[in-house]
């Protein structure tokens, strides 16, 4: 439930980019780091593509966007498409929940086209998410067997080590400067993970290290310990480590002297700043070197890298066999290794929504990254057929663009997209566990094996801060699922059967969501909302020791093999073009389950059947001259009136932060 807004297209043209190597001819441009005046600069060249080439045009808009919401008792859309951050004026210009009139995608599903004669962007074209058992035969069509897959041996597999020993040059520098297809791989060797118990990542590799405390050599790098939602965790299938680095003089002292003191203060004023707690701090500097350097609320300075390594599930991972060096059900082995680096000096509330977009993606498919629009570089590696890391295409990269993006005014109109919930582009940094909790490798909330087997979480449930409520019972009330696409795995639905029952004080004993008639499933779908809003109300979902019960973030072992299968299948065809989220069956949000009133329409006015796949969505045809002329015009039924006593979940001021504790 993207809604874009396209100016005009640029045709396609070379622009390079200033990765500090060495000077090239003077012909070269680029855009300047500080300005958009165009420079002779050296040497990370890209070009324009324009989407409409795309296999996918509307590739920044994720599959999660074109689900139904249970006729209203579902909003996953509000933890994107929000205005609060907006609201607070601190890192986000994109609100997309009505501060922009005509504008709330938690109400309507309004695609809008790249032009008035581009393909329809109402169409889901996220195949392998809507039709696994497609994705299934293209495996077999290639004479793969898919159960004589060794899944646990896969994942134990390191794929990360040998991709970064293909990375030459200096791994202190964002870009490598020697033209291979590792030149943007992040200079995070993952030979030095974990990340000491202060998060701090060190290296007995002296060529690794700025410099040298009593624990070994610093790289620079530090590990964030986030508050995770809907989109990795190990229920989904996809875990994360989340790492930042800043430029070499936020590590001096002002007398110009590596400091590991002056480090972690500035990595902590950072903190502030993204979190919105600089209280009487705002519009001071960093400390040290950097004193040049002035906190902005909600910005990171030029300069700040992020390197997010996406891994399998294991759920042994943290046992005391060792199988994966990781925490918190790492594997060994990495679906990607995402990139950010934050080029140019960008305040994002320098900009008002809504300017200076463009519609054509700059970028480079051999190198692997791509301009997000508003400042930062986005790079990613991903599994070829074999499982071996490989640069992503532009196409495939647009898809992080539809999450970490934003508007920015310029001279040179760049493709963007983006949420209302990001800050300066980026999701996890605002998520960070509070103080010293979160600086420390990803670990899901403390996940731990006990030793008779048994999983469980150490960290209490965070709250949301704003909205004064812990964050995953927020999740739950709103969304009723394990994820954004609002499915109810096995697991909750066996434990909800056991726990969610009228002897146990309950409404109603938890009902099968019943597709029988349009009716059925309005009630049913009605009786699971107020049940698990009573679930988050009594405080069952968490344990005497106020951690979430482990049923709700953790799969079993044999349900996360069955995943990671599953997502094999897209490594093995290569369709990531065509959905990295992969079912067992099409989830039930694909499905046309509304009352005869609500009917859904396609894009040429005919109405769906009950229980058909929602492939595609309604448009405006009816007035050409109109500016809603072929977006979407459909509605999600979410109910911005109806109070959430009374079942409603609109919610347009989410705001991502947690409360310190």
């Amino acid at each position: 439930m993207i809604m874009l807004k396209y100016l005009f297209f640029i045709a396609s043209s070379l622009i390079i980019l200033n990765a500090g190597c060495q000077p090239t001819d003077s012909n070269d441009t680029s855009l300047n780091n500080d300005s958009d005046e165009i420079i002779a600069t050296p040497n990370i060249i890209g070009k324009y593509f324009n989407p409409i080439t795309f296999t996918n045009p509307y590739a920044n808009v994720p599959a999660q966007c074109y689900i139904e919401t249970s006729n209203g008792r579902q909003n996953a859309c509000l933890f994107c498409h929000t205005n609060g951050l907006y609201h607070l004026g601190v890192g986000n210009n994109n609100p997309q929940a009505g501060a922009i009139p005509g504008l709330n995608l938690q109400i309507d599903y309004g695609f809008d086209p790249l032009s008035t004669t581009a393909p329809y962007a109402s169409i889901n074209r996220w195949e392998n998410t809507l039709y696994p058992e497609k994705l299934a035969q293209y495996v077999a069509e290639l004479g793969i067997v898919m159960n004589d897959w060794d899944m646990q041996s896969y994942i134990r597999t390191d794929n990360w080590q040998a991709a970064f020993n293909q990375r030459l040059g200096s791994p202190k520098d964002w870009d490598s400067g020697y033209e291979n297809a590792m030149r943007l791989l992040p200079g995070l060797n993952p030979q030095d993970l974990p990340a000491d118990s202060d998060g701090f990542v060190r290296t007995t590799n002296t060529e690794n290290a700025f410099f040298t405390d009593a624990k070994g050599g610093i790289t620079g790098w530090r590990a964030i310990n986030f508050m995770p939602y809907g989109i990795f965790t190990p229920i989904s299938g996809s875990v994360s480590g989340i790492y930042i680095r800043l430029p070499e003089k936020f590590m001096k002292n002002q007398n110009n002297e590596f400091d590991l003191t002056t480090y972690q203060t500035n990595l902590d004023l950072l903190e502030k700043a993204i979190k919105d707690e600089l209280g009487a701090l705002e519009e001071t500097t960093y400390a040290g070197m950097a004193n040049d350097e002035t906190l902005l609320r909600g910005a990171y300075p030029k300069g700040t890298e992020f390197a997010h390594p996406l891994h399998y599930v294991d759920m042994e991972a943290d046992d005391i066999n060792a199988v994966s060096q990781f925490t918190g059900t790492r594997a060994q082995r990495v679906k990607e290794v995402r990139y950010m680096y934050k080029y140019e000096s960008y305040d994002p509330m320098g900009s008002t929504p809504g300017s200076g977009e463009g519609d054509s993606i700059y970028g480079n498919n051999e190198q692997g990254w791509v301009y997000n629009g508003t400042g930062w570089i986005l790079s990613g590696f991903i599994e070829n057929k074999d499982g071996i890391l490989r640069p992503q295409t532009t196409e495939e990269l647009t898809q992080c663009i539809g999450c970490h993006s934003g508007f920015k005014n310029t001279e040179f109109p760049n493709f963007s997209s983006g949420t209302g919930g990001t800050v300066d582009s980026t999701w996890a940094f605002p998520r960070k566990l509070p103080n010293n909790l979160g600086w420390q490798e990803m670990n899901y909330l403390g996940f731990t094996i006990n030793s008779d087997g048994s999983v469980k979480s150490t960290i209490q449930e965070p709250n949301n801060r704003e909205k004064g409520m812990g964050e995953f019972g927020l999740f739950l009330s709103y969304v009723v699922g394990a994820s954004l696409y609002g499915e109810v795995p096995p697991i909750y639905e066996n434990n909800f059967q056991n726990i969610i029952t009228q002897t146990n004080g309950y409404s109603y004993d938890w009902p099968t969501l019943d597709t029988t008639t349009a009716q059925d499933f309005e009630n049913t779908s009605e009786q699971r909302q107020t049940l698990l809003r009573e679930f988050v109300e009594r405080g069952d979902y968490l344990d005497n020791d106020g951690t979430i019960k482990s049923f709700l973030l953790y799969p079993s072992e044999d349900f996360a093999l069955a995943n990671a299968q599953r997502y094999r299948q897209v490594v093995a065809t290569q369709r990531y073009k065509y959905g990295k989220d992969v079912f067992a069956q099409t989830p039930s949000n694909y499905h046309h389950y509304r009352l005869p009133d609500q009917t859904a329409l396609k894009i040429d006015g005919t109405a769906y059947e009950f229980g058909e796949i929602i492939t595609e969505r309604s448009v405006q045809l009816d007035e050409p001259t109109r500016f809603d002329y072929r977006a979407g015009d459909s509605i999600t039924l979410i109910n911005k009136d109806l109070p959430f006593e009374n079942g409603g979940t609109y919610f347009p001021e989410y705001v991502p932060y947690i409360a310190d504790k």
